[in-house]
């Protein structure tokens, strides 16, 4: 039974928008399909509607729950939000405590994924298997001057307004992120605007940089606690935003960690070749057993 207090039904990817409260915040998921529960977290700037293209091929086999985190997408924002990486895994948790959701699959891309590891250290009982989507991790060195300049606050303070008004910027940023841009339609590009117009969103992302280098370790000392966990590593071949190289230090980490690479896909694979990607991902789900403390 969702304890969400809103549903909008029938939406043409064959899901439905709802809403619940998250720490005192209204916050967006997309939810379809029935069965074992599998939630999908998008990453920095990111929101619910970058995984739209998965949605229908992983209900089919799971109850799929793609929340907005609080400060992003079209959910609540919040100038008194803690963006410590630690604070953004405790939210994740309560949102699950929120849906009624006990255990999990768990799937988080970039920033998401590293939010799904800190979660998952916390109450290891609630995952079930673990899929990282280019997670950032510490061993990634791939655009640390950029995470640099966002740390002045000078650039801190006028980037959100910036961000806004410059849509060619945030297009050449999109495109970067695929391995190939040809793949990337107009309808998807406009659907990676439109959060970042609302207030608060482009704000939040800065908050979130600004404490990056100490939630690398936070990162490392969550690890241990979920090495047990069935894990796969997902990464596309021309990641330019989290160095590829970086997940076969970070499967080391794992007592069970498996790398797939899709070939000639960027940061975003699931969006970018959707039908590979849940393809890698049900294989997974149907050769790795769940976890059992």
């Amino acid at each position: 039974m969702l304890k969400s207090d809103y549903t909008r039904s029938g939406s043409p990817g064959g899901f439905d928008e709802r809403w619940t409260r998250v720490n005192g915040l209204r916050v967006r998921f997309l939810h379809a399909g029935s069965g074992p529960a599998i939630v999908l977290v998008h990453g920095l700037l990111g929101y619910s509607s970058n995984w739209r293209r998965v949605i229908p091929d992983l209900a089919k086999s799971y109850q799929v729950f793609v929340p907005d985190l609080p400060g992003a997408g079209f959910s609540e924002c919040s100038s008194k939000l803690d963006c410590r990486l630690s604070a953004s895994a405790a939210r994740l948790l309560e949102f699950l405590d929120a849906l009624g959701i006990d255990s999990a699959d768990i799937v988080g891309s970039s920033y998401g994924g590293a939010t799904v590891m800190v979660a998952a250290s916390v109450d290891v009982t609630r995952v079930r298997r673990l899929v990282l989507v280019s997670p950032a991790n510490p061993w990634s060195r791939i655009g640390r001057k950029r995470l640099r300049l966002l740390r002045i606050p000078v650039i801190a303070a006028c980037f959100p307004a910036i961000g806004r008004w410059a849509r060619p910027v945030q297009g050449y940023f999109v495109r970067r992120m695929y391995g190939d841009p040809a793949r990337l339609t107009e309808e998807t590009l406009i659907s990676h605007f439109q959060p970042l117009e609302r207030p608060g969103v482009l704000e939040n992302g800065v908050s979130i940089v600004k404490t990056w280098r100490e939630d690398m370790d936070v990162i490392k000392a969550a690890l241990p606690k979920i090495a047990k966990i069935p894990t796969l590593l997902v990464w596309g071949s021309r990641d330019r935003t989290v160095d590829p190289a970086s997940a076969v230090p970070l499967s080391r980490c794992f007592e069970s960690a498996r790398i797939e690479v899709m070939e000639g896909a960027g940061h975003l694979p699931y969006e970018e070749c959707p039908e590979e990607f849940c393809r890698i991902l049900m294989n997974f789900r149907n050769t790795a057993p769940p976890y059992r403390k």
